[in-house]
């Protein structure tokens, strides 16, 4: 990062950076107020050239249960901007008003630029019906920042899906509002394994469990134990921790899920730290100016209880800034690992070790830094396996402006290679900032596309960072095995529209057979804060669709959702392997069931699921019959 120094208005001497702006000595700094570089900066790790499938449907199937509804740091890439946009079948177009979905963003900006103003919530996605049609719920802020002691705000809103395209706000008598918390996200499962999906909720200060009884939902925060724990400042006064980003999974592999959420840094309005661009007008400050905080676990005691397993699962000794988690099977050992991006800080790879305890190997597996030692500004983040071949996936990390996003892929040895330039993502991901991100398949050609939502955190930038914008257009790669095109042009005037984007995640919210789109924006500025919901639509209505299959699991309590399940579907000579999971992106989660785009392909060769792994028995792999495509598959364990 480039340094400098000014006068401010004042005369006083300023210290300046090109992403933080300016801070006048003097005025109270946090510990590890400048980013550092990692003790091997300056040195380039090598890039290997690794070279680069197979919604309610009118026909579903259940296997094992009876039908169901009665039928079956680098710069832009020369190569990167030398390519032409290639043919690219969908468009997203903009719905959300023809579906019901009002929503507006609080950021609480009351003209005091405080750092929670600028991030924003993310969207959970969620079957709180059990009608198979996802559901959202869209967290929010205001009316002001504090952990603690708040005003009542406007309230977060749950919508049921109705099933027709549109949704219903079903807020108030559903108990979800929450107006005294100023939310970031959340994630949803069973955690009671009673049959349907609970709630978790993400804020600044104590968090929120609210337990789904038959669509009314009730906080159990403090019964359960989750509600957060606490940082002291230099007073020794105890503050509540801000967390972010969620995900339910089977960490010790006892049968029911556990809770990982994911903390940021230790602030309060009375530490804010003055920062800014100019010298004279104060900016909104970034996280590198504040300590950070450790990730937490919290192991499900089966009982309506948790426990905090933190300590014992070797997670407090890191301090991360953290805004996304991603789990996925690394190792291939039956156990979910997670990976959590962070802010200005190192990137963590938990792997999972067995019984609640991890190992943080981000380091050593080549996730930790950029491919130049630096720690990036690590927003949402999401792995998949993008080239079917189960041994290589990928992690996609969202950064800020001038860090194009990062691609680690693994190799079949084990460790990550940072590969963004060689997929074409570096380029076009140069300039924005990007939040949230997420795996998909638009066009269904089996072949795994990704999706980004863009948006700067100062609403001023381009007042003193000439071409630098707030509001910026989300952006949409086509996959192209190995590489990914940049058709963010080509899929409509509404998805180009610039947006500050923040939370994105991906659903079949009108059950057609492909993946749609929500984004969350935020709303620090009059007018802005709208979710916008972007329905996948042909752009050749009369043109021959691709074929698609969605499969959704049913596990054995207290797992209903089968959280953590491998499905591997093997088509036209290729196999895609997806896991159910909740979390990824930024702060917020997709739906759970998995859509397989089969492009021309009118039948599946094999379809194959792991059931979660339960103790020391590896999961037993089942092959499903697939008797068709165009249609669900319900497979019960």
């Amino acid at each position: 990062m480039r340094t400098t120094g000014r006068r401010d208005g004042q005369g006083a001497f300023v210290e300046c950076d090109e992403r933080s702006g300016c801070v006048r000595p003097g005025l109270r700094r946090a510990r590890g107020r400048l980013r550092k570089a990692a003790p091997f900066a300056g040195l380039a790790v090598l890039w290997s050239a690794l070279s680069g499938g197979c919604g309610d449907g009118s026909d579903a199937t259940k296997t094992g249960v009876a039908e169901k509804g009665g039928t079956t740091g680098i710069g832009p890439v020369a190569a990167d901007a030398d390519r032409r946009t290639p043919e690219f079948t969908r468009l997203f177009v903009e719905t959300t008003s023809r579906a019901g979905l009002k929503f507006r963003h609080d950021a609480g900006s009351r003209g005091a630029k405080l750092l929670p103003e600028t991030m924003g919530a993310a969207p959970v996605v969620f079957d709180f019906d059990g009608d198979s049609f996802p559901d959202v719920y869209l967290p929010n802020g205001g009316p002001e920042v504090r952990a603690s002691s708040r005003p009542a705000g406007p309230g977060g809103k749950l919508f049921r899906n109705r099933g027709d395209g549109g949704f219903d706000d079903v807020t108030e008598k559903s108990g979800t509002a929450l107006p005294h918390v100023y939310a970031m996200g959340g994630s949803a499962a069973d955690f009671d394994g009673d049959g349907d999906e609970d709630l978790f909720v993400t804020a600044l200060g104590d968090d929120v469990l609210l337990r789904n009884d038959g669509g009314v939902f009730v906080d159990v925060t403090a019964t359960a134990g989750v509600g957060g724990g606490r940082w002291t400042d230099a007073a020794g006064v105890a503050h509540p921790e801000w967390s972010t980003a969620s995900a339910w999974f089977d960490a010790d592999a006892d049968g029911d899920v556990d809770l990982f959420v994911a903390k940021y840094v230790a602030w309060t309005p009375e530490t804010e730290i003055f920062t800014s661009l100019d010298g004279v007008t104060k900016s909104f400050t970034t996280p590198d100016r504040y300590p950070g905080l450790p990730c937490r676990l919290f192991l499900n005691d089966g009982d309506g209880t948790f426990t905090d397993g933190s300590a014992a699962a070797g997670l407090l000794p890191h301090l991360g800034k953290a805004l996304g988690v991603a789990i996925w099977d690394f190792d291939g050992d039956g156990l979910l690992d997670v990976v959590v991006a962070n802010d200005t800080r190192p990137n963590f790879l938990f792997m999972n070790r067995g019984g609640g305890v991890f190992s943080e190997e981000g380091l050593v597996e080549g996730v930790a830094y950029d491919e130049n030692g630096r720690a990036r500004a690590g927003l949402g983040v999401d792995v998949a396996d993008d080239l079917g071949d189960v041994a290589t996936p990928v992690i996609a990390i969202g950064n800020f402006a001038a860090e194009p996003i990062s691609f680690y892929r693994r190799g079949r040895a084990g460790g990550f290679t940072p590969t963004a330039a060689e997929a074409g993502l570096a380029g076009p991901t140069f300039a924005p900032l990007t939040f949230g991100l997420h795996f998909l398949d638009a066009d269904l050609d089996g072949r795994l596309d990704l999706a980004l939502a863009n948006g700067h955190l100062e609403p001023d930038i381009g007042a003193s960072q000439a071409g630098r914008t707030y509001a910026q257009a989300p952006m949409l790669f086509r996959g192209r095995g190995r590489t990914y095109d940049d058709v963010s042009n080509a899929a409509g005037a509404d998805f180009a529209r610039p947006r500050v984007g923040r939370g994105l995640v991906v659903a079949d919210f009108d059950r057609d057979g492909d993946p749609d789109l929500l984004l969350t924006a935020n709303g620090v500025v009059p007018d802005s804060g709208s979710a916008v919901l972007f329905e996948n639509r042909p752009k050749e209505p009369g043109a021959k669709p691709p074929h698609w299959l969605r499969v959704e699991l049913r596990g054995s309590a207290p797992n209903t959702r089968a959280i953590g399940a491998r499905v591997e579907l093997e088509c036209g000579g290729r196999t895609a392997v997806r896991y159910v999971r909740t979390g990824s992106s930024y702060a917020g989660q997709s739906e759970l069931p998995l859509l397989f785009g089969l492009g021309a392909n009118e039948a599946v060769t094999a379809l194959k699921v792991a059931f979660p792994r339960r103790g020391g028995a590896a999961p037993s792999v089942r092959t499903i019959p697939v008797p068709g495509v165009d249609r669900t598959i319900v497979v019960v364990e």
